[in-house]
């Protein structure tokens, strides 16, 4: 069979798996959910040298330790993290306002995954989808597909042997981009979760589903001069050097104050960075970019040593990172592009003015909306950074690219990263369970429709106690003296109040509350009840308080919310 075809019934067929298996999860509790969860991180965390291995060996990108602490940080840290969030059932509910929050699961989820973090982000993308019980439907990286299916392997059994349903958990054998499409366009795939190049996560947006998707990570890191610059260098090396470079959050370009430059540059070679001549530099820049202005392929993921080795540099043994002087930015600059691989560009300038400025272009080219990495003791200059850069997680005194992750930071865990409205996201948050769940609310009545007649005009500002009750008396007068003659029976204009009648035992003295306010007329028990004239609400209330009746006729003016309040009271009485 044609392979495309084959990838195309795949998915096809793991989706409407999927979704049969969702319909049960849905119904499961939160203790069930949770220890499905739990079974998922325990056979995470067991398992994530063995897949780190396998993802090293089958990409060739990165290096196991720390692909194996990427493993445990999704297994273990966005476990943790998920663990308290509300996402099954009644999540919220507040009494004064008077809404309750329910939550919903979204569906079958697309989970789209890269070849530089393979297996922490099949675990990442697992355990946030069936937080909000949720099933997912995996499409690996044709580079990474063997380790991308251990990892599913294994968590799924854990899943299943937890009691999840049978389908919740699957993963494409046969991935082509046209299996992909198919996965993402399913008429029974709610939503797509995209990591990936530009080209994938444009393919996920353009599927006409709900998408999260990224851009890319072309993270400047500023060093400031009030900076501690041994830390700083410390921190940038670590960002930039984790797992080669293979993160999107990681640092691509070093920009320093003059005033500073030449500490940091010592420092950059005492902590095991090799910094470029301008003829290497060249070099380097020759090996980071294809003739056709793209990555190159073969850099990402790969050591110091080895790329140096392509540019034909003759590094130490120990190089960790190389540092190249860049001569501005753009297509036409390689080393102000997004490298994936741990090759820094090195700015200096004057103050941190110009080195804001120099964020910003590194951004506009290739990273808006990701992430900034600052090193200063300057709250004023940290300020002014978080107010004028275009990136959504400004990392300070941190390594950029584990601060925006939230290993190193507050951030929440999170392999996928939202750029907002800059990257052309969705959302500038890092993704978590909360964005794979709808809330339904339910919303009480606290107040009445408001009317367009008279009567209710009148009536609503009695009942929200905007105004009192002789200022009613004077609109209703008003009314009345606007009206045609003849229209209405001839009344006095001294408003009556209600006529009560009694129903308390003889001699005891009614429960008025504070109906004595309103000034009631009563009428004397030897004389006939005369009808009241006008009625609201709070007269109703008022009489209700009382153990009371009121006296109306056909002349009697009572307001639409009134009526209704006396007619379930039982409060008017006619004048027989």
């Amino acid at each position: 069979m044609d392979k495309d075809l084959q990838s195309i019934q795949e998915a096809r067929r793991l989706v409407e798996a999927a979704h049969a298996a969702w319909e049960k999860f849905e119904e499961f509790s939160e203790d069930q959910v949770e220890a499905i969860l739990e079974a998922i991180s325990l056979a995470g965390i067991a398992h994530a040298r063995t897949l780190a291995e396998m993802a090293v060996e089958e990409t060739g990108f990165g290096r196991v330790e720390d692909k194996t602490l990427k493993n445990i940080f999704c297994a273990r840290d966005v476990y943790q993290a998920i663990r308290a969030l509300k996402t099954v059932g009644i999540v919220s509910e507040d009494t004064e306002q008077k809404i309750i929050e329910v939550a919903s699961p979204v569906g079958v989820i697309a989970g789209i995954i890269p070849s530089t973090n393979p297996t922490s982000t099949t675990i990442y993308k697992a355990l946030i989808s069936l937080k909000g019980r949720n099933a997912i439907v995996f499409s690996p990286h044709p580079s990474a597909v063997r380790s991308i299916n251990e990892t599913v392997r294994i968590i799924r059994e854990a899943a299943e042997n937890a009691g999840a349903p049978p389908g919740v958990l699957s993963s494409m054998e046969t991935p082509t981009m046209e299996g992909t499409n198919e996965l993402m366009r399913h008429r029974q795939t709610a939503v797509i979760l995209a990591t990936g190049g530009p080209g994938l996560v444009q393919a996920a947006y353009s599927a006409g589903k709900p998408a999260f998707g990224v851009g890319p990570g072309n993270v400047p890191a500023y060093i400031e001069q009030s900076a501690d610059v041994a830390k700083a260098v410390a921190d940038v090396l670590t960002g930039k050097c984790f797992d080669n470079g293979t993160l999107c959050s990681s640092e691509q370009s070093l920009i320093v104050d003059d005033a500073i430059r030449d500490a940091v540059l010592s420092e950059l070679n005492s902590q095991g960075a090799y910094v470029c001549n301008d003829a290497e530099s060249q070099r380097i820049e020759s090996v980071i970019q294809t003739p056709g202005g793209t990555l190159n392929i073969n850099i990402v993921g790969q050591s110091a040593t080895r790329i140096a080795g392509m540019a034909g540099i003759d590094v130490p043994a120990s190089t960790r990172a190389l540092i190249g002087m860049a001569r501005g930015v753009g297509r036409q600059y390689p080393l102000s592009m997004e490298k994936l691989s741990p090759v820094l560009a090195f700015y200096s300038v004057k103050d941190w003015r110009e080195g804001c400025q120099k964020c910003i272009e590194i951004l506009n080219f290739g990273g808006l909306g990701h992430t900034l990495g600052l090193h200063s003791a300057d709250d004023g200059i940290i300020r002014e950074f978080a107010l004028q850069k275009p990136a959504y997680r400004i990392c300070v005194n941190t390594p950029a690219a584990l601060g925006a992750v939230g290993y190193t930071t507050n951030l929440f865990p999170s392999m996928t990263l939202g750029c907002g409205a800059f990257g052309g996201n969705i959302t500038s948050d890092n993704i978590s369970p909360l964005h794979l769940i709808n809330l339904k609310r339910v919303a009480f009545g606290v107040r009445e429709v408001a009317s367009t007649d008279s009567e209710a005009k009148v009536s609503e500002p009695v009942r929200s106690g905007a105004i009192g009750r002789s200022q009613i008396a004077s609109i209703v007068d008003g009314w009345l003296d606007r009206q045609a003659p003849g229209t209405l029976p001839t009344t006095p204009k001294s408003r009556a109040r209600p006529a009560i009648i009694s129903a308390e035992p003889a001699g005891l003295a009614p429960p008025l509350a504070n109906y004595e306010q309103l000034e009631p007329s009563v009428a004397p028990p030897s004389s006939p009840p005369t009808p009241a004239e006008f009625v609201s609400e709070d007269d109703v209330r008022a009489a209700a308080a009382a153990n009371s009746k009121i006296i109306v006729d056909d002349h009697t003016i009572i307001t639409p919310s009134a009526r209704e309040l006396g007619a379930q009271l039982d409060i008017f009485v006619g004048d027989d």
